[in-house]
């Protein structure tokens, strides 16, 4: 499972990688022995997708000494990938629990099983994704490689597509237990056919969506013009990267406003100081008051005696028009969870001094081009943030990331995130990042740009405002709590030995 995901992009490993683990778990009695079979397979899959976190070291650039710096990116690595593990171990017990009545020849209660398991497993990463961290759900595996079936997301969101990975291998998994144990040719035959029905009409299914014109929905053009400054975080919040900062963000605005651009979106952080001083006569804003073309400008805001990670909107006039802040922080790099306690102990992953504060989870961001869908960084990976943006008016996404402090592969799974969040809302989205991958990314996930990673980029491209809704901006993710319901439901009436 740890092989679908970037950098390898095995996604049709998803298929196939989550029966054995059901198998091992039906056929183990055990409760210890289920623990460590779902250890080691959450260690797999968590410790894959998310080994990238080792790319924060060194942290030298910080003032962190290299062992200590190794020692903080070791800790980050493992303690992520321990609580992905927990969360199957969580799903393998309970899954356990609720079907270790059930026998393996009796059909319906194969099917109950497979129900069962998919139910748990929404309802668990659903629960987890309303925490402080999440990333790598199952459904991103299949991102951005398979969006055929990532269509699906406009249905009930981002579990409609892990519903449906966890349907096909309970599947499989219930058809194998089910032919050593039955007698029953005709039911044995149907188990075992019955995955890859699953499998070919969901992708039917997500193949009609992916043909919906693009046409249809689309009302007024705007061309986005993106700056990515490949700014290195070794520098950029020195006085280097400060100078680099005004001088590259300027002169991308100022080419791209000549190009015709109807507004210029910035990464996060894009120009790292305060916005008070931004607007206190740089030359980022005197090229604004210049040329008269807006700009979505990542900065610093005030929140009383705290910082927040921003985005504004600078109107050609010189006016702060919008504001939105970084609702989702990232543990350690941005706040000290349960701080009063740990902040004694942990020293702040960041040279700021000053203590940042979240945004509100409510946020509007309205632009003189329509309501948007904003997101910085970390909040591409929580879709409850695009959705109820969405289900107020937002038109189009954009998104502003710096992607500098790890790996390579972050940023890819980055975007992977920010394809499923155009598909499930339905909305073109312009992507900018510090150091890459900047995109434009359309409502079906296709990528009709994207830049080279580690390079300064300027790209004009052109996305559409749209204000039809999907059934999952409607009703948000319906299918989880429908699931949930019908899985406790018959798994009661089997417990009470009713016949349906």
């Amino acid at each position: 499972m740890g092989l679908a995901p970037a950098p390898f992009n095995a996604w049709y490993f998803a298929w196939i990688a989550i029966a054995p683990l059901w198998i091992l778990i039906r056929l183990e009695k055990s409760l210890k022995q289920i623990v460590v079979l779902a250890t080691a397979w959450g260690l797999g899959y968590y410790g894959l997708a998310l080994f990238w976190i080792t790319g924060v070291h060194p942290m030298t650039w910080m003032g962190v000494p290299w062992l200590a710096s190794i020692s903080i990116a070791i800790f980050c690595w493992s303690f992520i990938t321990l609580l992905g593990a927990v969360l199957v171990t969580v799903w393998s017990i309970l899954f356990k629990f609720f079907t270790k009545k059930n026998n393996y020849k009796n059909l319906s209660n194969s099917l109950i099983r497979v129900l069962i398991g998919v139910a748990l497993w929404c309802g668990l990463e659903t629960l987890c994704s309303y925490g402080s961290l999440w990333w790598p759900a199952i459904a991103y595996t299949q991102s951005p490689h398979n969006l055929v079936i990532l269509q699906l997301g406009k249905i009930s969101g981002v579990n409609t597509v892990a519903a449906v990975i966890l349907t096909v291998n309970g599947l499989l998994a219930e058809g194998f237990l089910f032919w050593r144990n039955s007698i029953n040719l005709k039911n044995k035959i149907l188990l075992v056919i019955l995955p890859f029905i699953v499998l070919f009409f969901s992708h039917l299914l997500g193949y009609y969506l992916y043909q919906i014109p693009l046409a249809k929905d689309n009302l007024a053009p705007l061309k986005v013009g993106i700056i990515q400054g490949n700014i290195p975080n070794e520098i950029k919040l020195f006085s280097e990267g400060w100078r680099r900062a005004i001088a590259g963000y300027t002169s991308g605005y100022q080419r791209l406003a000549r190009q015709g651009v109807d507004v210029v979106l910035t990464p996060e952080g894009a120009l790292p100081f305060y916005w008070g001083d931004i607007i206190n006569g740089s030359s980022f804003y005197q090229a604004v008051i210049t040329e008269k073309v807006p700009a979505w400008v990542g900065a610093n805001g005030r929140d009383g005696n705290s910082i927040t990670n921003s985005l504004f909107t600078l109107t050609g006039e010189g006016k702060t028009y919008s504001r939105y802040n970084k609702y989702k922080l990232v543990p350690l790099g941005e706040y000290i969870p349960f701080e009063s306690v740990l902040g004694k102990f942990i020293d702040r992953l960041s040279p700021l001094e000053a203590r940042m504060a979240a945004g509100k989870a409510n946020q509007i961001f309205d632009t003189p081009f329509g309501r948007a869908i904003v997101a910085i960084c970390y909040e591409s990976a929580f879709p409850q943030i695009f959705w109820r943006q969405a289900k107020t008016g937002g038109e189009f996404i954009i998104t502003a990331s710096n992607n500098a402090h790890y790996s390579k592969t972050m940023p890819t799974q980055h975007h992977a995130h920010d394809v499923m969040r155009a598909i499930e809302t339905d909305r073109w989205a312009a992507r900018a990042t510090n150091t890459g991958y900047s995109a434009i990314v359309d409502p079906h996930g296709n990528t009709p740009w994207i830049s080279e990673i580690d390079q300064y980029v300027i790209h004009a491209g052109t996305i559409y405002r749209r204000q039809n809704q999907t059934w999952y901006v409607q009703w948000g993710d319906w299918l989880t709590p429908m699931l949930l319901f019908s899985g406790g439901l018959l798994g009661l009436l089997k417990r009470l030995g009713v016949r349906n």
